[in-house]
C-alpha cells in the first residue's frame, strides 16, 4: 500500500538523518588521534576536558588519565602550555582547579596551567578555547569514545587540533559513554552545521600568557 511505503520512505529518512551525522563526526578525524605522546606533534597548548570529581574534590578515575596523558605531553616537551577545561558551575564544585592541583603535583609549573572554569561541556570547551583564549593549533586530550566529537568541534570551530587518547579503552559503565557519545556526535553536527548556538558563559579574551601572573 502506498500510505506503507511512505512510511517506511519517511522511516529511512529519519535513520539517515541520525545516523550520517553522527558516523561523520566520529570519522571525520580518526587520522589525527595518536596513541602515545612520543608520536603526538608539537603544539603551543593541550588542551584537557574536564569530568567528574569525587567528593572530596579529588578527580576521579577518567579524569585523572586525562591530566596524566597532558603532564605527559608537557614532559616530553610537546606543548608548551595546558588549558584545563570543565564546569565550575557552582562554589563547591570545581573541575579545573582540581585538575590543576593534579597536575602541579607532578611537576607541571602552576604559571603553565591554565584554567577555563566555564567549560560546561565539549562544545562551549571548544568554543571558548579559540573566542576565549585566542588557540588556534592545540592537542585535545580526552578519553578515545570522546575524542572523535571533541576533534570535529575544534577543528569546525577553528583550532587546528589532534588528539591524544587517555588512559583505557574500557571503563565502568563504557556501554553508557559510548550510547550517550553517539548521541551526542549527532547533536554536534547540527549544532555545527546548522544551529550555530553560543556558550552558556562568554566574556572578554584571555591571555594565556598573562592568565597566572
Amino acid at each position: 500500500m502506498l500510505w506503507l511505503r511512505i512510511v517506511g520512505l519517511l522511516g529511512l529518512c529519519a535513520i539517515i538523518a541520525i545516523a550520517a551525522p553522527g558516523a561523520w563526526v566520529y570519522t571525520r578525524y580518526q587520522g589525527v588521534v595518536y596513541s602515545t605522546a612520543e608520536l603526538v606533534p608539537p603544539a603551543p597548548v593541550a588542551i584537557v576536558f574536564g569530568a567528574a570529581v569525587r567528593p572530596d574534590g579529588e578527580p576521579s578515575w577518567m579524569l585523572a588519565h586525562r591530566v596524566d596523558a597532558a603532564v605527559e605531553l608537557y614532559k616530553a616537551g610537546k606543548v608548551q602550555r595546558i588549558l584545563m577545561t570543565g564546569d565550575n558551575s557552582s562554589p563547591d564544585y570545581d573541575e579545573v582547579t582540581a585538575m590543576k592541583r593534579y597536575a602541579v603535583e607532578q611537576g607541571v609549573p602552576a604559571d603553565r596551567v591554565n584554567l577555563d572554569h566555564a567549560g560546561l561541556r565539549t562544545y562551549d570547551s571548544a568554543y571558548r578555547a579559540k573566542a576565549i583564549f585566542g588557540i588556534e593549533k592545540a592537542v585535545l586530550v580526552t578519553q578515545a569514545y570522546h575524542l572523535p566529537r571533541a576533534l570535529y568541534l575544534a577543528n569546525s570551530l577553528g583550532i587546528e587540533a589532534v588528539g591524544l587518547k587517555a588512559g583505557q579503552d574500557r571503563y565502568p559503565r563504557q556501554e553508557y559513554y559510548n550510547l550517550r557519545e553517539a548521541a551526542a556526535n549527532v547533536v554536534t553536527w547540527y549544532e555545527i552545521n546548522i544551529i550555530h548556538p553560543l556558550p552558556r558563559f562568554l566574556g572578554e579574551p584571555v591571555d594565556l600568557e598573562t592568565q597566572n601572573q
